[in-house]
């Protein structure tokens, strides 16, 4: 019988065995009630469907009946009765909410002990979920007891509250209980930190563990439980005074600053004895971690009061834990939300290393979540600081400690050691012997003798690598944003900076001098000095340029020499055209190409553009690139979609692309707006992105591709891989004219419209400036030769990067001198074709 199992599982040889046993005796009658009720469902179970539905109704009606008529004592006794009827495990599915919680929200006059009864039972229902939403409805009846009561119940409040801390709850249903929970057991005892607040067996949370134990008091429960209080990124304003009236309350200023410091550098947990999975992960897989997911809230807790306390002091290690728990390659899991608090809180802090220690990370950390964060974290600190995000990214650009020159030197066991940049894409570091010589190896009395100085400027050398790197990519994206610097700021900032300034020296920058009333920009060539008195400077663009002056430009950079840090002089330009102005607010210009998809999204990632990946899966079936120009205020939208339905196929081979549409921002918000609408810059810089996405990854580019037969794509490989040039192949084609002549090859090449024309001794040679792809004299046949994989020698001087320039020429040299070609494949090729 019911009533029997009853009675023997609620004998626990406990304080509450009393209760149980009188709450069973009280209501008799709903006990057998439930076990007519559960008679009647097994009988039916399968058979007679409408006639167990109609008893099962009927026998409903009569429960809900009596418990709605049961008065204060006798509800009381039913809900007990209810919950240890209750089975949430895998023998029985039996569950009573519907009739226990308007019982409980009704019913009055709840003892400590039927409360400590209810605890005790919720705490054992097997399924979270259902441990959950019991406590909440058992949390309503404590919320009854008056001061005595909660104090004699705080055993049990506390036992569910250790129970809670170590069970997979939803996080909102959770965050509510806990802090029910707490407040619950505050108002007992305001010295007590319940179980389970600080970790056990963090490394991290020792400091906080230890104070707590050995100094108790009042004020530091209130701050610990202030603490766990945060749980999003960013506290409110009132968080952040409360905390700060707390700590100082506490005397805990130097305890967070702890806390901190061991999350930022020391030990890890490791998921194979303490992780959220270690009850059914399988064999030796295991991860490490720096904070348990039932611990977030106090490290982030913990983080904003350290940054709100410690002020200049917690920079390094703000910084140090945003990389190690949002950044790649650190050996432990992501933990985005203490990233992401890491990261704002750096904000707050007034401080200007702050700055540099944000520019590191958004150089370092690539998750796009993240890098949203990092830009209003700089966006934030620069209002606090009364400038643009512009003006604080490029004030905070770490100088590394370098010199002006961009160089730095110490001496190590009787070594010289030279860390230097040594143009716009190389940063060395070599060795100089005690008695002369040089080496870029280490030598053996360094490595043996000063391991950890040897490592230390290894890392210095990388972490100027990583500046270098992304300082190239911020200076080349102000190209599209027109921006004016006063003349003092501009030398301070960028040309004096011994990072930035090795970059900005190699480029073309206009001058506007004081009293100039007429307006006029006066262009600098690199490594130059303004004339006169400048008063302003900006970035030159060649679409603000007469062709004149861009076709000069471009020949002295070959005469002199100078190679810049990206494309600026023979920067392609992108005008509107009248097929645009037609279309109004969107572009085919580059529409209808079959791209490698895996290439192209690659590239996407490369060049900062935000793209969903194609694929069998819910919103992969058709893209959109977006990249912001113009200072942020414009956006690009570059639309493709895969070029055929492939069964079976996850990802896409291959992509088609389709139209350019650009947006304006509006507040938070973008607006499509027409094509005629857009700054020429934005325009010309976001086309010349979309052109490189295509030109680099068309199919039309892929030498192989002419060996695959009677392809669905053939048709067109065969228009577009010796089509008209694009812009980009156009620069190229005005890059040879200057460069063929200064080439020993000279002689041999000539340029015929979209062709390099190369004369060897077996056959005459045509190279398509676009695509790369070469056709043989007489009959146009096709020669395919694949270029190696590794880089070019670099012998040819070329006044900016360019690959496919650098393939094309290397096919030219290869080319001119056919009959000492040993690789069989293209000599057979040749041979063929010049019959």
């Amino acid at each position: 019988m019911l009533y029997d199992a009853l009675v023997a599982e609620s004998c626990r040889n406990d304080s509450l065995d009393d209760v149980r046993s009188a709450a069973l005796d009280r209501v008799r009658w709903l006990v057998d009630l439930l076990e007519g009720q559960r008679t009647e469902f097994r009988r039916f179970t399968g058979h007679e469907h409408r006639r167990s539905r109609a008893a099962g109704a009927a026998t409903q009606a009569g429960i809900d009946a009596r418990l709605a008529a049961c008065a204060d004592e006798e509800g009381r006794a039913a809900v007990l009765c209810l919950m240890m009827a209750t089975r949430f495990d895998n023998t029985n599915w039996w569950q009573y909410d519907a009739e226990i919680e308007p019982l409980i929200s009704r019913v009055r006059g709840w003892t400590p002990d039927e409360v400590a009864v209810m605890l005790l039972r919720a705490t054992e229902y097997a399924m979270g979920y259902r441990f959950a939403h019991a406590l909440e409805l058992v949390l309503n009846a404590a919320d009854q007891l008056d001061a005595d009561g909660r104090r004699a119940v705080t055993p049990w409040l506390r036992h569910t509250h250790t129970e809670l801390m170590g069970t997979t709850v939803e996080a909102r249903l959770r965050t509510s209980l806990v802090q029910r929970l707490r407040a619950l057991l505050a108002s007992v005892d305001e010295a007590h930190i319940p179980e389970g607040i600080i970790p056990a067996d963090a490394p991290w949370a020792a400091p906080l563990r230890d104070r707590a134990k050995a100094s108790p008091t009042p004020e530091l429960a209130n701050f610990v439980r202030h603490l766990v209080s945060l749980s999003g990124p960013r506290p409110t304003q009132r968080w952040r005074k409360t905390c700060l009236k707390l700590a100082d309350a506490a005397s805990a200023r130097d305890v967070v600053a702890d806390v901190l410091r061991s999350l930022a550098g020391d030990e890890v947990l490791c998921s194979a004895g303490s992780g959220a999975h270690t009850g059914w992960i399988h064999g030796d897989h295991h991860y490490h971690y720096v904070v348990h997911q039932h611990d977030g809230d106090l490290a982030r807790g913990v983080v904003w009061a350290a940054a709100l306390t410690g002020g200049p002091a917690a920079v390094r290690h703000l910084g140090a834990l945003a990389l190690r728990t949002g950044g790649q390659g650190t050996g432990v899991i992501e933990d985005l939300k203490l990233a992401g608090a890491a990261v704002n809180a750096l904000a707050e802090t007034d401080d200007p290393a702050s700055l540099e220690a944000l520019w590191r990370l958004r150089s370092r950390i690539t998750h796009r979540a993240l890098r949203k964060q990092l830009d209003t974290a700089l966006v934030t600190a620069a209002g606090k600081q009364g400038i643009t995000a512009g003006q604080l990214i490029e004030r905070g650009v770490p100088d590394h400690g370098l010199a002006p020159d961009g160089s730095l030197e110490r001496e190590v066991g009787g070594h010289r050691v030279r860390v230097a940049i040594e143009d716009a894409a190389t940063v060395r570091l070599t060795f100089t012997r005690p008695h002369g010589g040089t080496t870029r190896t280490a030598p053996a009395a360094v490595k043996d003798s000063f391991p950890d100085e040897l490592k230390e400027l290894k890392a210095l050398a990388k972490e100027v690598r990583g500046t270098l790197s992304a300082e190239r990519a911020r200076v080349e994206a102000l190209m599209s944003a027109g921006r004016e610097w006063p003349y003092d700021e501009w030398c301070r900032y960028y040309r004096d900076h011994p990072v930035t300034g090795v970059l900005v020296r190699g480029l073309i920058w206009e001058f506007h001098n004081a009293g100039d009333a007429d307006g006029e920009w006066r262009a600098v060539a690199p490594m130059a000095e303004p004339p006169g008195e400048p008063e302003r400077v900006r970035l030159w663009h060649p679409i603000r340029a007469s062709a004149d002056e861009i076709r000069a430009w471009r020949e002295r950079l070959v005469a002199e020499r100078l190679r810049q840090p990206f494309k600026q002089a023979f920067r392609e330009i992108y005008l509107l055209t009248p097929a645009e102005e037609a279309t109004g607010v969107y572009s085919n210009r580059f529409a209808a190409h079959i791209v490698h998809y895996p290439q192209l999204y690659a590239l996407f990632k490369e060049r900062d553009w935000q793209a969903n990946f194609l694929g069998r899966h819910d919103g992969g079936y058709d893209g959109t690139a977006r990249a912001e120009f113009g200072d942020g205020d414009w956006r690009a939208c570059f639309h493709h979609e895969p070029a055929a339905d492939d069964d079976g196929v996850y990802a896409p081979e291959h992509a088609a692309t389709d139209q350019v549409r650009f947006e304006r921002r509006d507040g938070r918000r973008w607006r499509e707006a027409p094509l005629a609408e857009v700054p020429p810059l934005v325009f010309s810089e976001a086309m010349r992105d979309v052109d490189l996405f295509v030109g680099v990854t068309s199919i039309a580019a892929d030498p192989d591709w002419t060996d695959r037969g009677e392809d669905r794509h053939a048709a067109y490989w065969r228009t577009t891989t010796f089509g008209a040039l694009t812009a980009s192949a156009e620069v190229r084609r005005e890059a040879l004219e200057r460069i063929l002549p200064r080439l020993k090859i000279a002689g041999r090449c000539s340029l015929d419209g979209r062709f390099l024309v190369v004369r060897g001794d077996l056959t005459t040679y045509r190279i398509h400036l676009g695509s790369a792809n070469i056709l043989m004299q007489p009959d146009d046949a096709y020669l395919c030769i694949v270029p190696s994989r590794g880089k070019g020698t670099g012998k040819v001087f070329l006044p900016f990067e360019d690959d496919r320039l650098s393939l094309i020429l290397s096919k030219a040299f290869l080319l001119a001198a056919d009959t000492e070609i040993t690789d069989e494949t293209i000599v057979r090729q040749i041979k063929r074709g010049a019959r």
